[in-house]
C-alpha cells in the first residue's frame, strides 16, 4: 500500500516530513518504497513511530530515511529528475530488438510449444527471400541507434537460407545507415551441423537455445524424432563454447545462452536442473514460468501449476545458484539479474517484458514468416492461436511510422504504464517492475487485466519478495553476490564491425 502524508497541492505538515512511499512486509520486517526506487527496510515499531509523526531528527531512523531520500527537506529535486531521465532513455529511442520468424517448421515436438509449430512438411510457412529483403528495409527504418535481429520459430536452422539472406542484407544495409547492429539466433540445435556454425560463428551470431536439465527431463518435454533431444543440445552447446574459446573469448561472458521453461515436471528438480546448467558451462540460467500461448494453453492440464509451487521452486534453485557462487562458480539468474540491477545498480537494463512501459512497439516489433507485423513475438503467438489482435500490418503495405503510432501500439503503452494501472500504482515493487498486456490479453481477456489475479505478477512479486528477503537478512556474502550479478558485462564481440561501437 502506498502512505500519502501530503495531499497534493496542500501546504506541507511541518510534522511529517516524509515522502509519498509504498511498503510491504517481508521477513518481519516492512519495506518503504518510494517513487524513484530507493528502498528502506524499518521495524513496525519504526513504522508506527512515522504513522504518528514521531520521527526523532537525532535517530538512526531518521538518518537512514535521510540517506535514501525518504525525508522532503533532504530532497534534491534536480538528482532525481535526473536518474529518472536515465532510466527513462529508451523511450527517446524506437524499437531496438527486431524478432523474425524465418518459418514456422520445427522438427521437435515441446510440450509447451508458445509458437504453434508446424510439420516440417509445411513449407507454405517459410518466409521468401522477397518477404526477406522487405523485412530488412522495414527495421532500418527504426530510429533507434541500436538494433538486435533475433530470429525465432518455429526453428530458424530449418530455413537457414533466410536466416543467411537477412544477415547479410542487414550487414550491407548498415554500411550505409551506421547502427550498431547485432543478431541472436534462437535454436533448438539439432539442425545444426559444421558449415552452419562455421558460417554463424564467423558472422558473430549469438547462439541461444533452450535446455530443461538434465536428459531424462529434457528429452520428455522436448521429443526429437529417432534422436535424443538432449543429446544434440548438449553436443553442440560444447562446440559452440569450444569455437569461443578458440577466438579467445572469455567463456564466463561468451557461451551458448540456454534458456528454461519450467513445467510442472521440472518443479521437483531445481538441483538437478541447475547443475545440469553448469556442468555445461552455463553461467547465467533464466527460470521461466510456462506462457499461456500457443500449445501450452492446450496441455496445461499437464504442465501447468500453481505460481506458490514455482516460487517454491525458484527459492530451491537460486539457493542453489547462490551455493555454487559461494564455492566460487560464478552463475546467476535472469530473473534476480534484472530486478536487482534497478533495485541496487539504479538502471534500467530494458528488459523489454518487465519495464513500464513495456516494450510491445516502442521496444520491439516481429515479423512472421509472411510479414506481418506485430507488437512483439508474444502478440505473433496469439495472432497464430487465431486472433490477430496485436497485428500492425505488413511490410511492403505500411510505412514505419502508421506502425508505431497506432493506435494499437498507443494503447499497449499506456495498459503497461505502471502509474496508470489500478494494482500497480500502488505497489511496493512498482518502480523496479512491469507488466505484458499480451499476457493480460491471453489470461484475463483484456490489455489492462486485473493484477491481483495475474500469474505473471505473482511470479514478480514472489520473486522480489524472496530478493529483498536476502538484502533484508544482509549476509556479506550474499549482498555482494547480488550486487556483481547488476554487473553490465561487454560484449562487444556481438557486435557488427560495420557499426559504430
Amino acid at each position: 500500500m502506498t502512505i500519502q502524508l501530503t495531499r497534493i497541492g496542500a501546504r506541507p505538515d511541518p510534522k511529517t516530513p516524509l515522502v509519498p512511499f509504498r511498503m510491504r512486509e517481508v521477513g518481519g520486517e516492512v519495506l518503504l518504497t518510494n517513487a524513484w526506487g530507493d528502498w528502506v527496510f524499518v521495524s513496525h515499531d519504526e513504522l508506527a513511530s512515522l504513522a504518528r509523526a514521531q520521527l526523532d531528527a537525532s535517530s538512526a531512523l531518521h538518518q537512514r530515511l535521510a540517506e535514501r531520500n525518504f525525508l522532503r527537506d533532504k530532497v534534491d529535486v534536480e538528482k532525481l529528475v535526473e536518474r529518472a531521465s536515465r532510466k527513462k532513455a529508451f523511450l527517446q529511442t524506437g524499437p531496438n530488438l527486431h524478432i523474425i520468424v524465418p518459418t514456422l517448421r520445427c522438427n521437435q515436438t515441446c510440450v509447451y510449444c508458445h509458437a504453434s509449430r508446424a510439420d516440417m512438411s509445411a513449407t507454405d510457412t517459410d518466409m521468401t527471400p522477397e518477404t526477406a529483403a522487405q523485412v530488412v528495409e522495414f527495421i532500418f527504418q527504426s530510429t533507434s541507434p541500436r538494433l538486435t535481429i533475433e530470429f525465432q520459430g518455429g526453428e530458424p536452422l530449418a530455413n537457414f537460407p533466410i536466416v543467411q539472406k537477412v544477415i547479410e542484407l542487414a550487414i550491407d544495409t548498415n554500411r550505409q545507415r551506421d547502427k550498431t547492429l547485432e543478431f541472436t539466433l534462437v535454436t533448438n540445435l539439432s539442425l545444426m551441423d559444421d558449415e552452419k556454425l562455421a558460417w554463424l560463428v564467423e558472422r558473430k551470431v549469438q547462439i541461444c537455445t533452450s535446455l530443461d536439465g538434465p536428459a531424462a527431463l529434457h528429452d520428455k518435454q522436448r521429443k526429437l524424432a529417432g534422436a535424443s533431444a538432449h543429446e544434440k543440445a548438449v553436443y553442440w552447446i560444447r562446440r559452440i563454447n569450444a569455437e569461443y574459446e578458440k577466438l579467445g573469448l572469455d567463456p564466463v561472458l561468451y557461451h551458448v545462452e540456454a534458456l528454461l521453461t519450467t513445467t510442472r515436471e521440472a518443479l521437483a528438480h531445481p538441483q538437478e536442473i541447475i547443475d545440469s546448467y553448469v556442468e555445461l558451462g552455463c553461467r547465467a540460467i533464466f527460470l521461466r514460468p510456462v506462457d499461456p500461448f500457443g500449445f501450452a494453453r492446450q496441455t496445461a492440464a499437464t504442465i501447468e501449476y500453481e505460481r506458490k509451487a514455482y516460487l517454491d521452486f525458484y527459492r530451491a534453485a537460486l539457493g542453489r545458484i547462490l551455493e555454487l557462487n559461494r564455492q566460487g562458480t560464478q552463475v546467476l539468474e535472469r530473473y534476480a539479474a534484472i530486478f536487482l540491477t534497478k533495485i541496487l545498480a539504479d538502471e534500467d537494463p530494458n528488459y523489454l517484458d518487465i519495464r513500464s512501459p513495456c516494450g510491445a512497439g516502442i521496444g520491439q516489433l516481429a515479423y512472421n514468416y509472411d510479414g506481418r507485423i506485430f507488437t512483439c513475438d508474444e502478440g505473433r503467438m496469439v495472432h497464430q492461436m487465431g486472433d490477430s489482435f496485436f497485428a500492425l500490418g505488413k511490410v511492403g503495405e505500411v510505412r514505419y511510422r502508421q506502425v508505431v503510432l497506432s493506435d494499437t501500439v498507443r494503447a499497449l503503452t499506456v495498459a503497461s504504464n505502471l502509474d496508470a494501472q489500478p494494482d500497480c500504482v500502488n505497489c511496493t515493487y512498482s518502480p523496479y517492475c512491469g507488466v505484458c498486456p499480451v499476457h493480460n490479453y491471453a489470461t484475463q481477456g483484456s490489455i489492462f487485466g486485473r493484477m491481483r489475479e495475474s500469474s505473471l505478477c505473482a511470479v514478480y512479486k514472489g520473486i522480489q519478495d524472496t530478493l529483498f528477503d536476502l538484502l533484508r537478512q544482509n549476509d556479506p556474502t550474499t549482498v555482494d553476490i547480488l550486487k556483481r550479478w547488476t554487473t553490465v558485462r561487454d560484449r562487444t564481440h556481438f557486435i557488427q564491425a560495420c557499426a559504430t561501437p
